[in-house]
């Protein structure tokens, strides 16, 4: 059996996940995106944010960065789960098109691949720190143990994440404990010992506003939620409101948890610098170990309860974070090459490109890295938050069913694509402070703006008629169809009609096949002269040209 015939390792990727596979709670779903907070990344950021600007400004930094995101990942997050697709899906049917959303998998990509390995440079500290391997050896180390833990997809991962809460619950709440009795520790929290001279002085707007611009390329981790929220079961009469909260925490929510493990990570760095060097309070191995070592009293026992959390804590997240790199790579090979070996073997690439991060110190240099990657993530987000409720629910300036079929897309839409690039671009630019200091400082807030404002322009300017290339006659019905290609039976959602097959094919099939040359539908970078836009309100459709159906 291949890869691609293994639903334990496929997981539905790269098409609608039908109701048959999705057979987890809503609860075992929640607790699988739960993970983002047992990253130690976030204690290693908070320390280093703290460092440099103070408590105050990090705390109002991270404040506004969660007032952004959440409304924008709350419209993502349940457009996900209801629609039982994945943020590539979603791509490109809100306003990217079926090429034009080849580029957002790889900024998506990108984002998995940038925690993948500082999660794992995190990791590989704690390997050195308990065994004495040489750091670049530990690299390896953890690179490797990845592979086999992400094969089998969400199969192993919900069962792995579920059993292991308790044990991380037990250590960290530890850790809290230990910090919190200490003597002074409130003041330790706001005021931590390991803030330098070179840190500002002071409230500062610009400040607040620079950790912001840095904390918006979060937004982008609610297509890692929406890997696992894709998975949610169908809400159940009488339970909706469990299924909204667990959607809700699930992923906009970790913005909001973010702020949880902020207060939690100063309190900890409070303590721990006043035990440290500066330069050791952002290593989280031996930040837990010396607030280990108050409890235990012997540096040994610390250590090795120390090691155990981080590396716990660091399995868990890079599970998701190997396992949605999967996904992304997938979806972006699979339209370039027209081919899908398999998600599991696009495990094996992520890996490794992480492994190469790590050797060359992205540890050492992830707020940069951070801060750059916030004007494309962030104009890749707000845009599809754009079309989705300005275009498609509000001005009606886009059609409200959302079509992610290749068989049913123009290759690029200029509302989604045309307004990250121009809002990404933009940004680009007055980061590199063609605009001034200040502008540098928060280019990612002028990616967002315009990134609101462009799509409803555009789809105005366009009248909405790049949105669906052609539509396919199938029957209205909750059952199956047979794919003319693979032989396969999917969902009647996850089809379309082929006149190069000559019957249905899966939406899997459609984008691997690169013989047909877009046969059913010609027009397939543009619209025709006089086209009217295809599944818009009836209302609004006086001259319905005759449809491009297959034949």
């Amino acid at each position: 059996m291949g890869f691609t015939d293994n639903p334990k390792m496929e997981d539905y990727s790269l098409r609608y996940t039908p109701g048959a596979f999705r057979k987890w709670s809503p609860w075992m779903v929640f607790l699988s995106c739960l993970v983002g907070i047992s990253a130690m990344a976030g204690y290693a950021l908070d320390a280093a944010f703290v460092d440099s600007f103070g408590f105050g400004n990090a705390l109002i930094g991270f404040g506004l960065a969660a007032v952004v995101t959440v409304p924008l990942t709350i419209v993502i997050a349940f457009a996900i789960a209801r629609g039982h697709i994945d943020i590539d899906l979603l791509t490109r049917g809100s306003g990217f098109g079926y090429l034009g959303s080849t580029v957002t998998s790889l900024v998506y990509a990108t984002y998995t691949l940038i925690f993948l390995a500082y999660e794992g440079a995190i990791m590989a500290q704690a390997v050195t720190a308990l065994t004495g391997l040489d750091i670049h050896l530990s690299y390896v180390a953890v690179a490797v143990v990845m592979i086999p833990l992400t094969l089998y997809g969400m199969s192993f991962s919900a069962k792995f994440q579920a059993w292991t809460w308790p044990l991380w619950i037990a250590l960290i709440g530890l850790a809290l404990g230990s910090a919190a009795t200490a003597p002074d520790a409130g003041t330790h929290m706001v005021h931590p010992a390991s803030v330098g001279p070179a840190g500002v002085a002071g409230m500062s707007v610009l400040a607040i506003f620079a950790i912001a611009a840095a904390q918006l390329s979060l937004a982008a981790q609610v297509g890692e939620q929406g890997d696992y929220l894709r998975l949610m079961p169908d809400p159940e009469r009488g339970k909706r409101g469990r299924w909204r909260l667990a959607v809700v925490f699930g992923g906009p929510g970790f913005a909001l948890f973010a702020m949880g493990i902020f207060f939690a990570s100063t309190l900890l760095v409070g303590y721990a610098s006043t035990k440290l060097s500066p330069g050791q309070v952002g290593v989280p191995v031996d930040l837990f170990t010396a607030v280990y070592e108050r409890v235990t009293g012997n540096h040994t026992s610390a250590l090795i309860l120390a090691g155990t959390l981080v590396l716990l804590s660091q399995i868990k997240i890079n599970i998701m974070n190997t396992y949605s790199g999967s996904l992304s790579w997938s979806n972006f090979f699979s339209r370039l090459l027209h081919r899908h070996p398999g998600r599991a073997a696009w495990v094996f690439l992520q890996v490794g490109l992480s492994l190469v991060l790590m050797e060359i110190g992205i540890f050492d240099h992830i707020v940069e890295v951070l801060a750059w990657y916030s004007n494309i993530g962030i104009a890749w987000i707000a845009a599809m938050v754009a079309d989705l409720v300005i275009n498609k629910r509000w001005l009606k300036l886009a059609p409200p069913q959302l079509v992610f079929h290749r068989a049913h897309l123009y290759n690029v839409n200029p509302v989604g694509f045309g307004s990250m690039v121009i809002a990404g671009a933009v940004s680009m630019i007055a980061y590199y402070g063609a605009f001034g200091s200040t502008a540098a400082a928060l280019s990612p807030f002028v990616a967002l703006v315009l990134a609101l404002v462009l799509p409803p322009l555009i789809a105005w300017l366009t009248k909405g008629r790049w949105y669906i290339a052609r539509i396919s006659e199938l029957p209205e019905h909750d059952g199956e169809l047979p794919c003319s290609v693979c032989e396969g039976s999917f969902d009647v959602v996850d089809m379309a009609t082929c006149p190069f097959h000559g019957g249905t094919v899966c939406s899997l099939c459609c984008s691997t096949e690169g013989a047909c040359r877009d046969a059913c539908k010609p027009n397939a970078w543009r619209p025709p002269k006089g086209a009217v836009p295809l599944g818009m309100p009836v209302v609004a459709r006086t001259a319905q040209p005759e449809l491009e159906v297959a034949r």
